[in-house]
């Protein structure tokens, strides 16, 4: 039997839909279970994880042929955030899951050998894609859902394991959506400990010049001996610039988000970000990319500030 559920991958800052297909052949001989669509190690470990958690959540695994196929077959996928999907189309080809059930939802999340469903990073922008290819529902860790829950217009269930979940598709203990309040939206607690130009004593002429390169959103270099402030009003400049909209606010989450940098308790970041990479920064680390392509500190820093301290430019005095 096939089932067909829908996962999601990471390609840069954006989701990309991926469609995990699942081949049950009880008549098959000599046991299997396959993963082909390119997947890494980390994926392909996610069979020993699939086949543990479904035993131990007290369900069934027929110990015969599966085939997975990660669709599109072209597109790399990294990581353990395959896993609850994949579990969801075993269960399903084997008819322990409803296939009605799964049919408008987007399953993310590792798991645990005793069925727990564990958090993943990059859940926003997965969330994200999900709403913007119409689906209706993603299932998510109990740690992720308050990530997910930022993007409006599509239920997050909050799962804490494979059988919690299996229960709900089957509507005998259905679990609630999870909702971000409006006051966690708005709090303004990350804002407090900001520190700004009224910590800074004197240098009138900097803060000046400072807070025109902030009205203007310009570069500005500052140059001086040490001991004199520039360090200190560097990391002011935050404090200074106007507080970010909603929309600001969710362009910067959504990158921490693929950086795994969120907090669970504050999963909107409201402060504007301020990085100060070392002098002996690689490329990759400034920029970004990597084996698997990751933000660097330029795009940490976005709609906010980027102290390159220690900067050197032989044309300059």
């Amino acid at each position: 039997m096939l089932a067909i559920v829908h996962a999601c991958a990471i390609i840069g800052l954006d989701g990309e839909i991926v469609e995990v297909q699942v081949d049950f052949n009880p008549r098959a001989g000599i046991p299997s279970f396959t993963i082909v669509g390119l997947p890494d190690s980390g994926v392909r470990e996610s069979r020993d994880r699939v086949r543990s958690a479904i035993k131990n959540s007290g369900l069934q695994f027929p110990n015969k042929s599966y085939v997975v196929n990660l669709s599109p077959a072209d597109l790399p996928k990294h990581g353990p955030s395959y896993d609850l999907a994949i579990a969801v189309g075993v269960l399903a080809a084997t008819d322990q899951i409803p296939l009605q059930a799964i049919e408008r939802a987007m399953f993310i999340g590792e798991l645990s050998l005793d069925g727990r469903v564990r958090h993943v990073k990059g859940v926003l922008p997965l969330a994200y894609a999900a709403y913007k290819s119409g689906f209706d529902t993603i299932f998510v860790s109990n740690e992720d859902a308050p990530q997910a829950s930022l993007v409006e217009g599509i239920r997050v269930i909050p799962v804490e394991s494979l059988g919690t979940l299996v229960e709900h598709l089957y509507g005998l203990s259905l679990i609630e959506p999870f909702a971000l309040s409006k006051v966690d939206l708005a709090s303004e607690e990350q804002l407090d400990n900001v520190p700004d130009f009224a910590d800074v004593k004197g240098q009138e002429h900097v803060k000046r010049a400072l807070e025109i390169a902030a009205a203007g959103n310009h570069n500005i270099r500052l140059v001086g001996p040490p001991g004199v402030g520039k360090s200190l009003l560097a990391h002011a400049m935050p404090g200074i610039l106007p507080h970010m909209t909603l929309e600001e606010a969710l362009e910067v989450t959504r990158v921490y988000s693929v950086s795994d940098m969120l907090s669970g308790d504050s999963p909107l970041i409201r402060q504007r970000p301020f990085q100060n990479p070392h002098h002996t920064i690689s490329q990759a680390g400034l920029v970004g990319g990597g084996t698997i392509p990751k933000p660097g500190a330029v795009s940490l820093s976005h709609r906010g500030v980027l102290f390159l301290n220690e900067f050197k430019n032989s044309d300059m005095p």
